[in-house]
């Protein structure tokens, strides 16, 4: 196990650093003169190629790279080019709307998935199962945005049970008005992954039932639902376990758009709008810590998947 973790912790720097060089790479030839959109368009090119200096934008890119991803590692995520403020503060600040969003998202996605999956599977023969499923692929094809919208006519404009708009300017420091503002976005989320986990889990929950331990503990005495759920469910869960590394992903991703649409000031939203100002030291930055929270949960589901499967213990 120890050469394990030691060998994915070395996967998750390599990873990081992969991932930072691609950023960085990706933003500098992106068109347009930095330092011209910082000085405004009335500044003379005297002013700005100083303003180019005192950025250090006419450093060689090496260097730049190796100044800022040095400051990465001793936690210090450089100074916003356009307001000059410390970068890293305000990515924690942001990270205290993001990553609940994301982790309630992530609830909702298997509160809807995982039971719905095992029933569809369950019912495969009859209509019930059919349904959910056909349910289940549309709700996966829908537009994050689309299914937004539609959860804001449901329960804001015609139930009026969960507000659509912002979040308190006192932060968690008001908890029920903080959480209620992130229920709508986060089965938003969720029912779009919640979808998609459940065709991977019905998947798995159809394999399971003919697999040969399940039936044999049904012909011994157990009935069908019975030998699933006691000797089927783990197998599923290791399935879903499995997927989750993936999702984590698209959870991020989906809360970009879902910050925008219910103007949650989240890392997604302060990302939207960093990128059109063409603060590219806050932008590298903020892709890189979104980066480097989807490598983490991918190493951390990767550990606990080998702790839970004894096949992969045997295996190495």
């Amino acid at each position: 196990m120890t050469r394990f973790l030691v060998g994915r912790l070395l996967l998750l720097v390599v990873g990081l650093l992969v991932a930072s060089i691609i950023i960085f790479a990706t933003l500098r030839v992106l068109p347009g003169d930095v330092a011209q959109i910082v000085a405004g368009t009335q500044a003379t090119p005297a002013q700005v190629e100083e303003l180019r200096q005192q950025l250090g934008l006419d450093r060689p890119v090496v260097v730049q790279y190796l100044d800022w991803i040095g400051g990465v590692f001793r936690g210090d995520l450089g100074r916003s080019l356009v307001t000059d403020g410390a970068v890293a503060p305000e990515i924690t600040e942001k990270l205290g709307v993001t990553l609940p969003l994301a982790g309630m998202s992530l609830a909702a996605a298997l509160v809807l998935g995982v039971p719905l999956g095992v029933i569809a599977a369950v019912l495969r023969r009859r209509a019930g199962g059919a349904v959910i499923a056909f349910v289940a692929q549309a709700v996966a094809a829908v537009p994050i945005v689309w299914a937004g919208m539609l959860l804001v006519a449901l329960f804001a404009v015609t139930l009026h049970w969960l507000p659509t708009q912002g979040f308190p300017l006192d932060g968690w420091s008001e908890p029920g008005r903080a959480f209620s503002s992130l229920v709508l976005p986060a089965l938003t989320i969720g029912a779009v992954e919640g979808a998609v986990i459940l065709r991977f889990t019905r998947s798995a929950t159809l394999s399971v039932l003919d697999a040969d331990h399940v039936r044999t503990a049904a012909a011994i005495g157990l009935t069908r639902n019975g030998a699933l759920v006691r000797h089927g469910l783990p197998s599923v869960a290791l399935t879903v376990l499995a997927v989750l590394g993936v999702q984590i992903a698209g959870l991020l991703v989906g809360a970009v758009v879902v910050e925008q649409l219910f103007s949650l000031p989240g890392v997604g939203r302060m990302l939207v709008t960093d990128v059109g100002r063409r603060d590219i030291t806050k932008v590298q930055s903020e892709l890189l810590v979104l980066t480097g929270l989807v490598l983490l949960v991918g190493f951390a589901v990767d550990v606990v998947h080998r702790a839970l499967d004894p096949r992969q213990r045997e295996a190495s």
